[in-house]
């Protein structure tokens, strides 16, 4: 009879974990969508997509490519930062980032044919992406799977640091939005790949995932009543 039970509960385990990483891909899907919005609107994408941004104009590949390459490198630093503390199923992250890499890609084909023609068009394009990227985030987040390598490096200086994640965030955001100038400036002498988008996004993106969360909660909460 134990063991019965105990291969109900494996299977009832394995079940969740397949219902967590279908959501945390649907949120990926999502939120490529909405990183390609908003290099189309040329004014700038997110913080954690800042570097690949200004690294496609000077590079070979393409912004998938240069995305899963930056995350393989986040990762690395995850792993340095805490050493035998690094748990083994974090190496999923490799899959997820290799996913959502080729996401971004299929995201920037599709929409293709989107041309913004003034600089209204780029900040109601720049716009509707923060949407897209917050929702993708918040899905994300509330898959209970894995983490993208941006949020897995902030939970790493976290757990050695102690540090409140929400400001480690924002120390996080910050600097890839420095480096990403700095080698903008350095490679282009000019702004190329970052811009007003970046900062805007990295401003309203989190409230808009608190706003998401909210009316998310209530529509369940009703549903339950």
């Amino acid at each position: 009879m134990k063991n019965e039970t105990d291969t109900n509960k494996n299977f009832i385990n394995w079940k969740n974990t397949i219902k967590n990483y279908v959501i945390l891909i649907i949120g990926l899907f999502i939120m490529s969508f909405g990183v390609a919005l908003s290099v189309i609107s040329d004014l700038g994408t997110t913080p954690i997509s800042c570097i690949p941004n200004v690294l496609k104009y000077a590079l070979p590949l393409s912004l998938g490519m240069i995305t899963i390459i930056f995350n393989f490198l986040l990762i690395v630093i995850q792993v340095i930062i805490l050493k035998s503390n690094f748990q083994q199923k974090q190496w999923m992250q490799i899959v997820v980032t290799v996913i959502f890499g080729y996401f971004i890609d299929f995201a920037l084909y599709v929409l293709s044919p989107i041309k913004p023609v003034d600089y209204l068009s780029q900040g109601v394009l720049c716009i509707i992406s923060c949407f897209i990227i917050a929702l993708g985030v918040y899905i994300e987040v509330s898959s209970d799977a894995i983490v993208l390598p941006g949020e897995g490096v902030s939970l790493a200086v976290r757990y050695v640091t102690h540090i409140e994640f929400g400001k480690i965030k924002t120390a996080f955001d910050t600097s890839n939005v420095i480096i990403g100038a700095i080698l903008s400036l350095a490679l282009y002498g000019t702004f190329q790949g970052i811009g007003l988008g970046t900062i805007f996004a990295g401003i309203v993106v989190g409230y808009i995932i608190r706003f998401y969360r909210k009316i998310f909660e209530k529509l369940l909460n009703n549903y339950k009543m």
